[in-house]
């Protein structure tokens, strides 16, 4: 996964939320040992945002394994030398047992 980090600070986010939610997120802040408000939330809202991605480019790698598993199981292609030959080192691998 690439990283994108910057040394200067430019961008700005601005939400709305909750006097609730901004309770919690303080109290949250406050048992951290983050030292500020901003810092507390870029640092949650960024190992989130790494684990979904991390989570989704596990999905996409899995469908891309899965298409071509099926493309090689399924197409009419006739398997080619070197599979032939692992077959068969298989084959007798296995009458071993």
């Amino acid at each position: 996964m690439d990283t994108i980090s910057t040394s200067s600070k430019d961008e700005r986010i601005e939400i709305r939320i909750s006097a609730a939610d901004k309770q919690v997120f303080l109290k949250a802040q406050k048992m951290s040992g983050d030292k500020s408000f901003s810092s507390f939330l870029v640092r949650i809202v960024k190992e989130k945002a790494t684990e979904i991605i991390a989570k989704n480019e596990v999905i996409i790698a899995s469908e891309q394994d899965r298409e071509k598993f099926f493309e090689a199981v399924f197409s009419s292609q006739k398997p080619n030398k070197r599979l032939i030959e692992a077959a068969k080192r298989y084959k007798s691998k296995i009458a071993l047992l």
